[in-house]
């Protein structure tokens, strides 16, 4: 009987997307299926999108695909698949710049897919993207108005002068961003994990076990929840190697 409602349930999602998408549906969509990490609803809600003959005109609507690839391709696909979903998000969120260059989530969200991508480009052709990823996510940190998307910017700034080796690393400016990306999203546990690495790298062991505590006994952003979990399994295996 939960099966067949299940399966009555998805036909309706598929039926209820068949039409074009005004922002809110689709932006809420998205983001029930990043809480969830559910694969079946974000590549239902990526074609549906893509069906849109709306969708290059509407800098709101390249916005959410553009996340879609770019949350998709991080949890949705492995290895060299990847690089394939975050070109997809960066191309999207540059349209969506185009079209407004005041939508800061684009400007974050082309920034974050550079980030990613970086990963996969081999050393010197990823420092030569670096100065797209400044561009991009400072420009989101002065123009975003949403906190969520603040917060996610102003991490990813953290991040990079953490992780980042050229011109040199930047630990002081890593937690600066970081703290400061907790002002705006206090209920963001990831930001924990990720100051915890941080002062890894410093060797402030008592600093880092006590973010990685914070990640475990904090409770998830309502949006976020499967990234908490995964965050949880992260600090848990740090906090064994400090022991």
């Amino acid at each position: 009987m939960r099966k067949i409602i299940f399966v009555l349930l998805f036909i309706l999602l598929i039926f209820s997307l068949s039409f074009p998408l005004d922002f809110d549906t689709a932006n809420k969509e998205f983001f029930e299926a990043r809480r969830d990490r559910d694969k079946n609803r974000m590549l239902t809600l990526i074609q549906t999108l893509e069906d849109d003959q709306n969708l290059l005109k509407d800098s709101q609507l390249l916005t959410v695909i553009a996340d879609c690839y770019l949350e998709y391709g991080h949890w949705g696909v492995t290895g060299r698949e990847k690089e394939k979903y975050y070109e997809k998000a960066r191309s999207y969120a540059e349209k969506a710049i185009q079209i407004d260059p005041n939508n800061g989530r684009a400007w974050y969200i082309a920034g974050a897919s550079i980030g990613r991508l970086a990963q996969y480009k081999g050393i010197v052709q990823s420092l030569f993207m670096l100065g797209d990823f400044d561009k991009y996510i400072g420009k989101a940190i002065e123009i975003l108005k949403d906190p969520l998307y603040k917060g996610f910017a102003l991490l990813a700034m953290g991040m990079r002068y953490r992780d980042v080796p050229w011109p040199l690393y930047n630990y002081d400016k890593a937690e600066k961003y970081m703290k400061e990306a907790l002002k705006y999203v206090p209920n963001y546990p990831n930001i924990y994990l990720e100051l915890g690495y941080l002062y890894l790298k410093t060797n402030k062991k008592d600093l880092a076990k006590e973010m990685f505590l914070k990640v475990i006994n904090s409770d998830p952003h309502p949006w976020l929840v499967k990234t908490h979990e995964e965050s949880i399994e992260l600090a848990k295996k740090e906090l064994e190697k400090i022991k």
